[in-house]
């Protein structure tokens, strides 16, 4: 990822952190419509999960920067995702619903640019953690 990106990313990201409840809602939504055999590996009450979610995703976006300072915990993040039943497989699903959840979250804001760099963002974090969970790097778009 270049500066300018991380910049694009953390921009768009401060704009969506105001409606991150809905933000994740629609998320969760859209993962689910997408990809509805994924459901069984969450809670039935998602209060819980929508605040994790959203608190991660500031984690991950203010640390962009500096990427080293968030592998530890991305890695973490992975190893438990396993537990969960996650696959590499689903890695692609949860960032088509990601970006297609900040593209309706920022409206005209969603720039190909912006699309762009969360796009690297993602291929980046998630490409990342694949190899952490399951050995081998994979193509995450």
């Amino acid at each position: 990822m270049t500066p300018e990106q991380v910049n694009l990313v953390q921009q768009s990201f401060a704009k969506v952190a105001p409606i991150s409840e809905t933000a994740a809602v629609l998320f969760y939504d859209r993962l689910f419509e997408v990809a509805p055999s994924v459901k069984a590996m969450f809670p039935a009450d998602m209060t819980e999960q929508r605040k994790k979610l959203m608190a991660t995703l500031a984690v991950v976006v203010n640390g962009l920067a500096n990427l080293q300072s968030i592998l530890p915990a991305a890695s973490a993040l992975a190893t438990r995702h396993v537990s969960y039943g996650a696959r590499p497989e689903h890695y692609p699903v949860v960032g088509a619903a990601l970006l297609w959840t900040l593209e309706k979250g920022l409206g005209e804001a969603w720039t190909p640019e912006v699309a762009e760099a969360w796009t690297a963002a993602y291929a980046t974090l998630s490409g990342y953690m694949i190899s952490e969970a399951y050995g081998r790097p994979q193509a995450a778009e």
